[in-house]
């Protein structure tokens, strides 16, 4: 992996043509409207926005950054010419073999070039957007790493949490579920009646950024999977007020106490989800009071809001790839692919079927790991997964539904489903039901069904190698 860090990333993703650069956009609604606009066009560029109204020319923020499965594989070290299925499985394989590289403690940092301490903390500097129109606020964090130390193991923990300004030295965070480990944490601070110290990173590298994503077991830092990832460890710096490692190369590093709710506590949200809806209006969550800001020289603010699917803050579905895995751990031999669509919510499997019954255990292993979806589909091995167009051909004319559809009840789903009754989410149900739809060829005469009359997806491979420069 060549990048050392966003700014680097930014360059590789301008050689591939694929960054715009946009000037005047304002932080009210409309970075966050380009965005959502840039992100359904075909070509999905990233955007790197700068002159914000209001701001110092050269504070800028970067979102789409890892929205294409050509960037996504980039970020992940994975070779971003191959096809999305190749490469997501190119990933599958390697996720298992990756050994966790522990991060390297330096002595400077480009961020320490400018620092705000104590009562010359200003939030307000850093043009943190309202990315959509029904939001609470400003998020500063919708891509955000949340630095924490376990008090009693010493474990760094650096997830992905939702950051919202509630004024020039405040901010709260968003843990979403008590189970998350930042919230875990905290309270352990709290229930000694103590504060939490926390850092906050704005403008990671995209294999952090990975990282903070990832549902990695308790004791395992984020930072020792982002150097898995880029396989050299991730250069670290004590933030000079917690002593918290953050990366040396991060753009802006946010530091404090975070409060224990019993003393403070602001309402927080609403803010749109990736399932496109609000999922909850305004919450309690905890304060943090900031009490330093250290920022490099014309620093870079990484944005990642949710938006309605199909865009999704990241190219190749990772979860999918997790299901993959899944299937090849329980014996389902034959998989050609997994892909998700719709953000994560439709869940399709590809594969070669070798008995009866064959794709309905796939489907339910899908479904038991399917994570708020409600749509599995299962499809031959002819059929590329990451094609929607190809996935619906296949529902039209090879799945009957008197016989092909399944209802699965009591499904894992989670409380940001909009579909769940409000009754049922106020009671802590947070179930729903999944719809298996088997799209491959009837089982029992297959070998009998109509011979499609398009290129194979081998074929179709051949032609693009040969012709795809002509073509594109």
């Amino acid at each position: 992996m060549s990048y050392r860090d966003l700014r680097e990333f930014i360059e590789q993703v301008d050689g591939l043509g694929a960054l715009r650069r946009i000037d005047g956009a304002h932080v009210e609604y409309e970075i966050g409207a380009v965005t959502e606009v840039a992100a359904g066009a075909a070509h999905q560029p990233a955007l790197l926005f700068d002159h914000i109204p209001g701001y110092q020319p050269g504070f800028r923020v970067f979102s789409n950054a890892t929205m294409t499965p050509q960037r996504a594989a980039l970020a992940l070290g994975v070779d971003p010419t191959l096809r999305p299925l190749d490469a997501l499985k190119a990933w599958k394989n390697r996720r298992t073999t990756l050994q966790p590289v522990a991060p390297c403690t330096v002595r400077e940092a480009p961020f320490m070039a400018n620092s705000m301490q104590h009562g010359d903390v200003d939030l307000g500097r850093f043009p943190a957007p309202i990315w959509h129109r029904g939001d609470g606020g400003p998020y500063i964090g919708s891509g955000s790493l949340v630095v924490m130390r376990d008090p009693d193991s010493g474990w760094i923990n650096a997830s992905i949490y939702r950051v919202q300004v509630h004024g020039p030295k405040r901010v709260t965070i968003q843990f979403d579920h008590p189970g998350r480990h930042g919230a875990i944490i905290a309270r352990k601070y709290w229930n000694a009646g103590k504060p939490c110290p926390v850092a906050i990173v704005n403008g990671e590298d995209p294999a952090l950024f990975s990282a903070g994503f990832e549902y990695l077991p308790e004791g395992v830092s984020e930072f020792d999977f982002a150097g898995a990832i880029k396989g050299a460890p991730i250069d670290v710096f004590a933030a000079p007020q917690t002593g918290l490692p953050v990366p040396a190369l991060a753009e802006i590093i946010v530091e404090g106490q975070l409060l224990p709710m019993s003393e403070a506590s602001l309402e927080e949200g609403p803010f749109g989800e990736f399932t496109g809806y609000y999922a909850a209006d305004k919450r309690p969550a905890p304060v943090m009071e900031v009490s330093g800001i250290h920022y490099r020289d014309n620093p870079v603010l990484l944005g990642s809001p949710p938006l309605k699917p199909p865009r999704h803050h990241f190219g190749l579905p990772l979860r999918g790839a997790g299901i993959w895995t899944n299937l090849e751990a329980a014996g389902v031999t034959d998989i050609a692919g997994v892909w998700q669509h719709v953000s994560t919510t439709m869940t399709v499997i590809a594969l070669k079927q070798r008995y009866a019954g064959h794709a309905k255990r796939a489907a339910l292993i899908a479904a038991a790991n399917s994570y708020l979806g409600r749509l599995v589909v299962t499809v031959d091995e002819d059929i590329d997964p990451s094609n929607i167009g190809d996935v619906l051909w296949a529902i039209t004319t090879r799945c009957e539904p008197s016989e092909a559809a399944d209802v699965i009840r009591d499904g894992w789903s989670s409380s940001l489903d909009p579909g769940i009754h409000p009754a049922r989410r106020e009671a802590g149900n947070t179930t729903n039901s999944k719809l298996i739809l088997n799209a491959c060829r009837p089982f029992e005469w297959k070998d009998r069904f109509p011979t499609p009359s398009a290129l194979s997806i081998e074929e179709a491979a051949e032609v693009e190698h040969k012709w795809g420069s002509a073509i594109a």
